[in-house]
């Protein structure tokens, strides 16, 4: 491993035990986040839908998700840290509670499906960034063993989605788009746009425990 990712995975490790002891803190009750997510299944419950503002993408799935990175993903919006708009105006709508309550639910919302223990090849260019970047170091061998619960389970998360959002942590100089992440951030701006897009395309092309859990429609 070289210097660049012996110190990524040590702020990681730093970071991580950070927010799993915030994230720890408050016992989430997923029979009561099923009933605050009135706001949540308006993007999130409705398959192929796209957002499209401040940029055009899918709304990430979010069933099936980790708790603790949906509670750290909250937190970040309602303190700034990611300034989508949206998100920002419902993550400062909700209590540590309500955050806690709906990372439960969705966390035990997915359909749950067997992963291979470690991902596909993808094409050579996807591979020779991914080991550029020490992906895998943080989120598993299958990108859906993270090793800590604050980061994301990523494989076969909306391609699209993923490539914005990568190029978010390269962002900070707009008031509606970037997001504050130190490790991120300094993994992101080694790569161009184009990079981040052969990432993203190869990631949301694996198997996945991520779903949109569509309800149905209300009579």
């Amino acid at each position: 491993m070289n210097k660049f990712l012996l110190t990524v995975s040590a702020l990681a490790l730093s970071f991580a035990s950070t927010l799993s002891a915030h994230a720890q803190d408050i016992h989430g009750d997923a029979t009561a986040g099923s009933k605050k997510n009135a706001l949540c299944i308006g993007c999130h419950g409705i398959k192929g839908y796209h957002i499209g503002f401040p940029e055009v993408h899918q709304v990430p799935k979010i069933s099936g998700q980790g708790a603790g990175y949906i509670r750290a993903a909250l937190h970040a919006y309602k303190a700034g840290e990611r300034k989508h708009p949206s998100m920002r105006t419902l993550a400062a709508s909700l209590s540590d509670q309500d955050i806690a309550d709906l990372a439960a639910y969705y966390s035990s919302n997915g359909l749950g499906v067997s992963l291979p223990a470690t991902a596909a090849e993808g094409p050579a260019k996807a591979a020779e960034l991914v080991t550029k970047g020490g992906c895998t170091s943080c989120h598993g061998p299958n990108f859906s063993k993270p090793i800590d619960p604050s980061y994301p389970k990523i494989a076969g998360q909306h391609a699209d989605y993923l490539y914005v959002a990568l190029r978010s942590y390269k962002t900070n100089d707009k008031p509606l788009i970037g997001r504050g992440h130190p490790i991120m951030g300094g993994i992101a701006k080694q790569f161009s746009n184009a990079d981040l897009k052969v990432l993203a395309d190869y990631v949301g092309s694996l198997p996945s425990e991520l779903q949109t859990v569509q309800r149905a429609r209300i009579k």
